[in-house]
């Protein structure tokens, strides 16, 4: 369905039902159908909204729009359509770093935070010539494909998510692929992120190229109280796609604590 917030349109998908919801934020270049999997083994128990960011899947794409405020803004303003009243926020990379900074604002109902490979509230450590790979990451569908075998996993994934990846890799807008690459990634909210007041989640993959071990412990769980950590062994970036199994156990564990 679509949901008008903020002066644009957002592709929202829901499955499940209860006062306890779990709501998705994806990682730069996919949409809500990376959740499919996960959504699939929560939705018996729980709620699950997820949806296309601005300019990704089959949302809207405003020319401009792209700060990670931006992003929270869209999922505040999703949260309160659906009226949920008591939600963990979970979120993908760069959806990662979108639902810190909501988080931090320490919204009403807010139960919980589970970061999957998930990009820091601080700038990436990368330089001019990895954001021009970026730009060409996803320009066709070999280009993709590279990414997905080079970049992206570090274990299989299915016909059906590969296929779901190139599909949403493909149409992602150049506003939102800008927004990103010169915007959202310089961004630092480390400061920021100290006003989350709710307990947090971190799956980390040990083989993620992007977002890799060194940098979840020293640029992201220091920014938390206590969080629980689990790192995943011979897993990637795309966590949900390669581990959903493994995500849907913690994010269940995690939900019985945090709902509690």
């Amino acid at each position: 369905m679509k949901l008008e917030v903020n002066g644009i349109n957002l592709n929202v998908s829901e499955a499940g039902s209860g006062d306890q919801a779990y709501v998705f934020m994806h990682f730069w270049g996919a949409s809500s159908l990376e959740w499919a999997g996960v959504i699939e083994g929560l939705s018996s128990t729980y709620r699950c909204v997820a949806f296309d960011l601005r300019g990704s899947g089959s949302s809207d794409a405003p020319a401009s729009g792209y700060r990670m405020t931006d992003l929270a803004d869209d999922a505040q303003s999703v949260i309160a359509a659906m009226k949920l009243k008591k939600y963990v926020l979970v979120g993908h990379s760069m959806g990662g770093k979108a639902a810190q900074v909501l988080a931090a604002r320490r919204p009403d109902g807010l139960k919980g935070l589970a970061l999957v490979a998930s990009a820091p509230a601080g700038p990436m450590h990368i330089g001019d010539a990895e954001r021009e790979q970026m730009r060409g990451a996803y320009t066709s569908r070999e280009t993709v494909n590279w990414a997905i075998d080079n970049v992206l996993t570090s274990a299989p994934i299915s016909d059906t998510d590969r296929e779901a990846i190139i599909t949403d890799a493909l149409r992602l807008s150049e506003s939102a692929r800008e927004g990103w690459i010169e915007v959202g990634s310089r961004e630092d909210y480390s400061k920021e992120v100290a006003n989350v007041n709710v307990p947090v989640a971190i799956i980390a993959g040990e083989e993620d190229k992007i977002d890799p071990v060194e940098v979840v412990k020293t640029d992201i769980i220091p920014s938390f109280q206590s969080p629980e950590t689990h790192f995943l062994a011979g897993r990637g970036h795309l966590l949900p796609a390669e581990a959903p199994a493994e995500v849907v156990e913690i994010l269940s564990n995690f939900g019985a604590k945090v709902f509690a």
